[in-house]
This record gives structure tokens, C-alpha cells and sequence, in this order.
């Protein structure tokens, strides 16, 4: 299989970067071909321009790379921080400009936007694994847990992806190196149950 590993930290010694590297290893092992992007290493511009909107739209080299690979693609791990209750915003800009009409979804002839869209992607299954350092019970109790929701429902159901998976890791900034250790466990776990 071919996989997309998408990850946004900005710091290369986060453990975001341990997990993203676990997880690529642990797909390689697998036999599997990893698209790998460091998205600010990579230093992608998160800024969607008016002219990239819309179907068909002309589009950059390096933006038209990042929409072949994730066509390509038979899974999807996406690694990042909670940073408000959302990714960060670089990752933002990736969904805007590569989970686009016409590569990741479509609407039905016809169909000027307000309906169901279609999903494009071959993608079988998508795993987002997160950091966190707010509790279980508070995530859930005061914020309701919104990644869950935006991932889950407002982007990967609308491009098709119908099996989705997603690991926190919390508290992080109060972990010890066994609890990360044993975390990256659960990440080379969590792949080779997804992507065997």
C-alpha cells in the first residue's frame, strides 16, 4: 500500500516527530511506500490564494505533488499538536489547498455546493494521533472534543474516508520517557493494526 504521512510541529525534537518517525518506520517495515511530509520543515505555505480556488484550478508544482500522493494513496496518518482545540494553522492551509474539489471531493452535476459532496479519495482508512495536555475529562466535560469532529466529520467523511482511527497522547508536557516510550508502542501498534 501507499500511505501519506502528513505531520505539523514546528519544534524537530517534539515528540510529534518521535511518533510521526514511529510511525514511518513502522510502515516501512510493513512493506509499505510512505509519502512523508514535515509540513514546516517543508516550509509550506498554508495560504490558500484566491487563484487556486475551485475545480481545475491551476496550481503549483509542489501543491500538485501533495494532491497526486494523497490520490495515490491507499491510508492517511496525520500527526499534530491540540493547539486550541485545533491542528495548527500550517496544517489548516494543507487541508485548504490539497484536500481540494476535484482531487478529494466533488458535487454531483448540477450541484452549485449546497448539497453532499462525493468523495474522490481511495484512501481505506485515516489515522490522526494527537498531543495533548489537557485531560481526558476536561477535553471531553468543557471543549467537547472538537478534533474528533473536524477530522472525523467535516473533512475525512467528506472526502470518503469511512474508517478513521485516532490516538492521544496526554499529558505530554508532564510525561516521563517510559510513558513515551511505552506511547510509541501504541503508535508501531496502531499501524500495524490499520495498514497490516
Amino acid at each position: 500500500m501507499k500511505i501519506s504521512v502528513i505531520l505539523a510541529h514546528p519544534n524537530p525534537q517534539s515528540f510529534n516527530h518521535a511518533i510521526a518517525y514511529q510511525a514511518t518506520s513502522g510502515l516501512k517495515n510493513l512493506g509499505h511506500t510512505v509519502y512523508c511530509h514535515d509540513l514546516y520543515a517543508e516550509q509550506f505555505d498554508p495560504n490558500l490564494p484566491y487563484e487556486e480556488f475551485g475545480k481545475g484550478a491551476s496550481l503549483p508544482d509542489k501543491i500538485r505533488q501533495y494532491c497526486d500522493e494523497l490520490t495515490d494513496s491507499d491510508g492517511l496518518v496525520l500527526v499534530h499538536p491540540n493547539w486550541w482545540g485545533m491542528p495548527p494553522a500550517i496544517l489548516k492551509g494543507w487541508v485548504d489547498r490539497v484536500i481540494r474539489p476535484g482531487v478529494a471531493y466533488q458535487f454531483d452535476e448540477g450541484d452549485s455546493g449546497e448539497g453532499v459532496p462525493k468523495g474522490l479519495l481511495k484512501i481505506k482508512a485515516a489515522v490522526v494521533l494527537n498531543t495533548s495536555d489537557t485531560s481526558e475529562e476536561r477535553e471531553n466535560r468543557v471543549f467537547g472534543d472538537p478534533l474528533e469532529t473536524i477530522w472525523k466529520n467535516c473533512i475525512l467523511d467528506f472526502c470518503g474516508i469511512q474508517t478513521f482511527y485516532r490516538k492521544i497522547f496526554r499529558i505530554v508536557v508532564t510525561s516521563t520517557p517510559e510513558q513515551r516510550a511505552a506511547w510509541l508502542q501504541d503508535v508501531d501498534a496502531l499501524v500495524q493494526q490499520v495498514f497490516c
